[in-house]
């Protein structure tokens, strides 16, 4: 499926549970927000877009913590919850998505190398969730496609229903 049919299938869940929809991201820096607004309509269930590319971006527009940031990084787990959470708190949504890692074609290491992204997906009422993925560097552009379409299929898997079974592995 297309990152529209994903969007479409995401806002249609959004909808159909009357919740709104928000994201936090900073590896893809607006890609998702973009492919929800693409659809027309979606002003009915998307709230809002942080777009939170620098540390202090996420500090201040979402609420995450220099000693997370200090700790961890900005690739990592922690953070991904963070920003999920502080989308949440900052929004009028009932589920964000977070996005955080490294596209490149630089600034990867061993640890963390170019390909590493975290999600962070947050619901009103339940706990907070987050993976990662490790994509092939393939490419800064291929990174953040694929870094879309899986933020979209977390959303629509965490929604559940017929939509996820239809896109989801």
């Amino acid at each position: 499926m297309t990152d529209s049919g994903l969007a479409i299938a995401l806002l249609e869940a959004c909808r159909e549970r009357g919740i709104m929809l928000a994201t936090a991201e900073s590896c893809t820096g607006g890609m998702i927000i973009a492919a929800l607004t693409d659809i027309a309509g979606s002003s009915a269930v998307v709230d809002r877009g942080f777009i939170t590319y620098s540390n202090e971006a996420k500090m201040d527009m979402l609420g995450v913590r220099t000693t997370t940031l200090d700790a961890h990084g900005a690739v990592s787990r922690e953070t991904a919850i963070e920003m999920a959470k502080g989308a949440l708190t900052r929004s009028r949504a009932g589920l964000t998505l977070a996005v955080t890692g490294i596209a490149g074609p630089g600034g990867g290491s061993a640890e963390k190398p170019v390909g590493l992204v975290w999600f962070g997906v947050a619901v009103n009422g339940q706990p907070v969730t987050a993976e990662y993925k490790l994509f092939a560097d393939n490419g800064r552009d291929f990174i953040r496609r694929q870094t879309v379409d899986h933020a979209l299929k977390l959303g629509l898997q965490t929604l559940g229903g017929s939509q996820a079974a239809g896109v989801l592995p």
